[in-house]
């Protein structure tokens, strides 16, 4: 398969009419998926830029991620307390803040915090090569893309996301912890709802989502950073694309593992 047909060239016209705009897009992040399973089964990896994207995905983005999770596990358990309480249901705060974090709002969060800091630097850092004839030159040195741009980013997303949800789960549930003291709920009480209420799989369903979003953020930034024209402007309107796109694919992704991970447990 040419590796070409995974992004446009210049010269070829963008279709106008919003359905073939999206079988395009499909078509092209298909096919990117396709040639990235492709070139990780030739076992070529470039072990020093994944590293680096590892740093840059992970390492970097986990004060943001630690940050906005326990604001958002405190504002769940500012509503769910007030409530539980007032009806003599204190002792399930824990669990349900717990519950909330694992299964959705930890995998949601990493995803959409993710997606803003890198998904965009992603698409503009490679719309940058593309527009500056970068990665035509790899191409002309017998270098594939695919197999130094965008392998590092998936495996170092792959890598990261499972390990931000974990910061994410934790952050959150010390948030909630911290204001269901304000409402007279002891530790022993939020942490005994929590082993009532939860069990392993919540957990691990919600790693199982943030796989999934680590291939939606990592694909649709490097398919549309490598897929830009138009000088500066196209790199603006890639990456505003990417993290449209990829927030949209988040949220409806995240329904269909929903269903399909939590539906009947």
């Amino acid at each position: 398969m040419r590796e070409e047909l995974v992004w446009l060239d210049e010269e070829v016209r963008r279709p106008t009419n919003p359905l073939q705009a999206s079988l395009e897009f499909v078509g092209a992040l298909g096919l990117l998926l396709f040639a990235s399973g492709r070139a990780l089964l030739q076992g070529r990896i470039e072990v020093r830029e994944t590293l680096h994207q590892m740093a840059f995905i992970g390492a970097a983005s986990a004060p943001i991620v630690a940050l906005t999770s326990a604001f958002t596990g405190a504002v769940v358990t500012l509503y769910s307390a007030s409530l539980l309480v007032d009806v003599g249901g204190g002792g399930f705060v824990g669990g349900a803040i717990a519950l909330a974090m694992t299964r959705e709002l930890a995998p949601i969060l990493t995803g959409i915090m993710v997606t803003a800091r890198c998904g965009s630097a992603i698409a503009a850092q490679l719309g940058t090569m593309k527009i500056t004839e970068q990665v035509d030159a790899l191409r002309a040195l017998a270098v594939s893309p695919i197999q130094y741009l965008v392998i590092p980013r998936v495996l170092a997303a792959l890598a990261m996301f499972p390990l931000l949800c974990m910061i994410a789960n934790f952050s959150g549930v010390g948030g909630g912890w911290v204001v269901a003291n304000a409402f007279g709920i002891s530790a022993n009480s939020f942490l005994q709802s929590i082993r009532l209420l939860t069990e392993p799989f919540d957990l691990i369903g919600g790693l199982i989502k943030t796989l999934v979003f680590a291939l939606i953020v990592t694909l649709v930034s490097c398919q549309q950073g490598l897929g830009t024209r138009g000088g500066a402007a196209g790199v603006g309107h890639a990456t505003t694309r990417a993290v449209v796109l990829s927030m949209v694919l988040i949220f409806a992704a995240n329904y269909f593992l929903a269903d399909l991970l939590f539906a009947t447990r």
